[in-house]
């Protein structure tokens, strides 16, 4: 595991979740995918629906579409640098556009859209074998324990304030 990757587990039974994947670089592609699945099995999430879309650009208006049938969502793409301006409008508009929906609708998306500069840098993120990093189980877990920490959140005060000595693991929240 990579220096600084928090460790997350968390307890995604009964989520419904869905993992919106670009269709662009199918070998990253099916990296990226495989990691989400693996983390939402891991995190016990069994309802799942995948939703492939042509590319990065159109992740936002499916996660519109998607975030108020789903817990959670799980945003997975890769955009890599070319020689024209292309590749900074296709990752801003998807990052901007990702977090205007899952702040407007209130709904967790994990973040799995690589933004590269060369497909070797892609390749060592996908989780594919001899991959340094995982981002699909990344977001997809990352997706889960938001749940987990806005439904915790929103539960009613349990009258104790105490605070920890320790810094709580992600996915727990500190009243």
């Amino acid at each position: 595991m990579k220096a600084g990757v928090p460790e997350i587990s968390t307890d995604g039974r009964g989520l419904h979740v869905a993992v919106v994947a670009a269709s662009w670089h199918e070998q990253v592609m099916t990296g990226l995918l495989d990691g989400a699945r693996r983390g939402l099995v891991e995190a016990g999430v069994t309802d799942v629906d995948v939703v492939r879309v042509p590319g990065a650009f159109e992740l936002p208006v499916a996660c519109a579409v998607l975030a108020e049938r789903y817990d959670a969502l799980v945003a997975l793409g890769v955009v890599i640098r070319g020689g024209t301006p292309h590749f900074e409008y296709v990752c801003q508009a998807a990052t901007a556009g990702i977090t205007e929906v899952a702040t407007r609708t209130r709904t967790p998306i994990g973040f799995g859209v690589l933004t590269c500069d060369d497909e070797k840098q892609a390749l060592e993120r996908a989780g594919l074998p001899g991959s340094v990093e995982d981002k699909g189980h990344e977001a997809a877990t990352a997706a889960v324990a938001t749940v987990a920490v806005l439904r915790d959140v929103l539960r009613p005060a349990r009258g104790d304030s105490a605070r920890p000595a320790v810094t709580p693991p992600v996915g727990s929240v500190v009243r």
